[in-house]
C-alpha cells in the first residue's frame, strides 16, 4: 500500500515537473525501486507510466512544433521512432546486473546535462547563426532517441539543447521536444509491453497521477519561479545519483 501511495505521489509531481522543467523520471524511477522493482524493470515501467502524459503534452503543443536545421518535423519524427526502438531493444538485451551498475552513471549524466542546460548554457541570440548544421542535427537527434529508448533520464533537456542549437526558438523547441519525446517512446512502449512482465497496478497508478500532474504543471508554469523548480530537479538528480552510487 505504501508503495502504491509513493508511486502515485511521484507520478503526480513528475507530471507537473515534466510540464514545467523536465526531469520527471528522477521521481518515478526511485519510487518504483522503492515499490520493489529492480532497476531495469523500474526504468521500463516508468517509461510506460509517463508515456500517456507525454503524448498529451505533445498533442497539446503540436501546432508550435516544427523542423530544425533544414530537417522537416517528419524526418525528426522518423528518426525518433527508429532510435527509440533501438534503445528499447538494447535495454532488453542488457542483463539486469549490468544495467544496475550503469544506472548511477546514467543518472549522473542526465543530472549534469540538466544542470548545464538550465544554469550554465549561454542562450543563443536572435541574430546568431545556428551552430548545428543539418547532418549534425540528424545524427544528434538519432543518438538522443536511442538514449531515450534505453534510459530517458534528462531526455527533454538533451533535445532542448539540440533543437535550440539547430536554430529553433525556445518556445518552438519546447513544443517540438514534447512531440518527439512522445513519439520516440511509442516504439519503446510497444516493445516493452509485448515482452510482458509489466507491473500494471503500479503503472496505472503512476499514469493517472502523471496526467493529472501535467495539467497542474501547466498552471504552475504560468506562475511559479522557474529557477526554484530547476533547483529542485537538480537537487533530486544529485541526491538520486549519490544514493544509487552508495547502493551499488
Amino acid at each position: 500500500m505504501w508503495g502504491y501511495i509513493l508511486v502515485g505521489i511521484a507520478g503526480f509531481i513528475a507530471g507537473a515537473q515534466n510540464a514545467v522543467a523536465g526531469g520527471g523520471s528522477f521521481l518515478t524511477f526511485p519510487a518504483l525501486l522503492f515499490a520493489g522493482l529492480d532497476p531495469r524493470a523500474a526504468n521500463i515501467n516508468s517509461t510506460i507510466a509517463l508515456f500517456p502524459a507525454q503524448l498529451t503534452m505533445g498533442w497539446a503543443g503540436r501546432n508550435m512544433a516544427e523542423g530544425a536545421a533544414g530537417l522537416s518535423l517528419r524526418t525528426l519524427v522518423i528518426l525518433s521512432v527508429i532510435g527509440g526502438a533501438i534503445g528499447a531493444v538494447l535495454l532488453l538485451c542488457t542483463p539486469v546486473s549490468v544495467f544496475t551498475h550503469l544506472v548511477p552513471w546514467l543518472i549522473l549524466f542526465a543530472t549534469l546535462v540538466f544542470v548545464w542546460g538550465n544554469f550554465f548554457a549561454r542562450p543563443r541570440q536572435a541574430d546568431e547563426k545556428p551552430p548545428l548544421p543539418a547532418k549534425a542535427a540528424l545524427v544528434i537527434q538519432f543518438i538522443i532517441a536511442i538514449y531515450g529508448g534505453y534510459f530517458g533520464g534528462g531526455i527533454g533537456i538533451l533535445m532542448l539543447a539540440a533543437l535550440t542549437a539547430a536554430g529553433l526558438a525556445v518556445r518552438h523547441a519546447g513544443a517540438t521536444k514534447n512531440v518527439l519525446a512522445g513519439i520516440m517512446n511509442v516504439a519503446a512502449v510497444v516493445i516493452f509491453v509485448s515482452r510482458g512482465h509489466i507491473a500494471w497496478g503500479l503503472v496505472a497508478t503512476q499514469c493517472v497521477t502523471a496526467i493529472a500532474g501535467g495539467y497542474v504543471g501547466v498552471a504552475i508554469l504560468r506562475r511559479a519561479p522557474l529557477n526554484i523548480l530547476r533547483i529542485a530537479v537538480a537537487a533530486i538528480g544529485t541526491a538520486l545519483t549519490i544514493g544509487m552510487f552508495l547502493r551499488g
